[in-house]
C-alpha cells in the first residue's frame, strides 16, 4: 500500500472510532474527529501531513505517477 493509501484509511478509522466511542463512553471523543479533520483541511491546502511524513519515515512508499 502506498502512503497515501494507507493516510486515508487511517483517518477514515479515527474518525469512525471517535464516533463509536462518543456514542458509547464520553462525547468528548469527538474531539478525536475534529482533530482528524482539521488536519485533513489543512492537509488540502499545504501538501503536507505529519502522518504522511511518519509513514515515510516507516518506509511505506509514495504513490508513483
Amino acid at each position: 500500500m502506498t502512503v497515501e493509501r494507507i493516510l486515508r484509511s487511517l483517518a477514515g478509522f479515527l474518525i469512525l472510532l471517535s464516533l463509536v466511542l462518543a456514542f458509547g463512553y464520553s462525547r468528548l471523543w469527538l474531539l478525536l474527529a475534529a482533530v482528524v479533520g482539521v488536519n485533513l483541511f489543512q492537509s488540502g491546502f499545504t501538501n503536507w501531513c505529519p502522518g504522511m511524513t511518519l509513514l515515510r519515515k516507516l518506509g511505506f512508499r509514495d504513490c508513483q505517477q
